[in-house]
């Protein structure tokens, strides 16, 4: 059997099954796009319905971040971020807008390159902006340790990272927010694990399937959700098992958990979440950006029609926002879900709302 008649098959066990309607989260960008990009929606019943989350990293960077990073820009360091964070509108502008206005900042591929930097240029203060869920801060945690043992002293991190699980909690308890079961992120339960989902069948009695990216991937993770949900039988299933495991990647873990710490972070959307992120460990206070440089308090920014807040919450679809597609573009963005590679917004433009 081919994998398109699989697909087919999965869809139609899917409908067979006669769920209730279903309202069903994703929680990874590149689900979001997935999803869009194969025309998932167009496979399954009108009654299963697809919506996304807080699963672009840099969607959920709050504006008192992006102040920040602007305000250090400006004080002559050396920027080095990945490229989806130039473009990000913040109360001062984007990273774009200040490199035109003669900030240093550099798109790196990998946050090696900052040491890079900081070597070659040793009188020059480099920061590098570390932004991510559980799957890119292993990488930013090993830099930072090698900085640490290399004694440079003209490096520093601003850190920006998030937990996926406390996120989830404050949307599962959100009463607002009605969310009938989780399809879980491939990226992120590579590092994490499927057990760090436990909490939500057993607290909160809803589905949970991890998947991968495919559309058989997402298709059996869905079929997954449907079957539990029928059954009336809540529990996480890992539709990825060839990446993912029960405990996630223990050595990566542990690299973060040497130079980081659990700390109260702002989420765009969100707000602030109880040990919802990640700060640098004292030992390693030497090297953050927070404490390096003079930042002021942030100045608030008027998005207008702009509504990434509660799209990130599921709250509204990309295409319930005034802005969409019209004002808000790809190639000129107002709110970050439009700006990202992973930004839901970003995804219903390219393949249809």
């Amino acid at each position: 059997m081919s994998i398109a008649d699989r697909c087919r098959e999965l869809a139609e066990q899917i409908a067979a099954a006669d769920p209730p309607p279903m309202t069903i989260m994703e929680v990874c960008g590149t689900h979001s796009h997935a999803i869009g990009r194969y025309g998932i929606r167009q496979l399954l019943p009108e009654r299963i319905r697809l919506i996304s989350g807080p699963g672009c990293p840099v969607c959920v960077t709050a504006d008192s971040d992006l102040d920040a990073i602007a305000q250090i820009a400006d004080q002559g360091a050396v920027i080095a971020t990945f490229g989806d964070m130039v473009r990000v509108i913040g109360p001062r502008g984007s990273l774009a807008d200040a490199r035109a206005a003669g900030a240093d900042v550099r798109v790196m591929y990998s946050p090696m390159q900052s040491l890079d930097l900081a070597r070659e240029y040793p009188d020059r203060e480099v920061v590098l902006i570390g932004v991510g869920f559980e799957t890119t801060t292993p990488t930013i945690a090993v830099t930072v340790s090698d900085a640490a043992s290399a004694g440079l002293r003209n490096f520093s991190v601003y850190a920006c990272h998030k937990l996926v699980p406390p996120a989830l909690e404050a949307l599962i308890t959100d009463p607002d927010c009605r969310i009938d079961a989780l399809l879980c992120p491939g990226h992120v339960s590579t590092i994490i694990g499927a057990d760090a989902y436990g909490f939500i069948p057993r607290d909160h009695a809803l589905p949970c399937a991890i998947a991968g990216f495919t559309p058989l991937d997402i298709l059996l993770g869905v079929n997954s959700l449907v079957n539990q949900t029928v059954a009336g039988e809540p529990r996480v299933e890992n539709c990825y098992p060839r990446a993912v495991q029960a405990e996630g990647n223990p050595k990566a873990r542990a690299q973060v958990e040497s130079v980081f710490s659990v700390a109260d972070v702002d989420w765009r959307g969100l707000g602030m979440l109880h040990r919802s992120g990640l700060a640098l460990r004292a030992e390693y206070s030497h090297l953050d950006a927070r404490a390096r440089f003079a930042i002021d308090p942030p100045i608030e920014i008027d998005r207008g029609p702009c509504i990434c807040g509660e799209v990130l919450q599921g709250k509204a679809l990309p295409t319930d926002c005034p802005a969409f597609g019209s004002v808000c573009t790809p190639q000129s963005p107002i709110g970050p879900c439009m700006v990202s590679s992973e930004g839901s917004c970003a995804a219903a433009y390219r393949y249809g709302g």
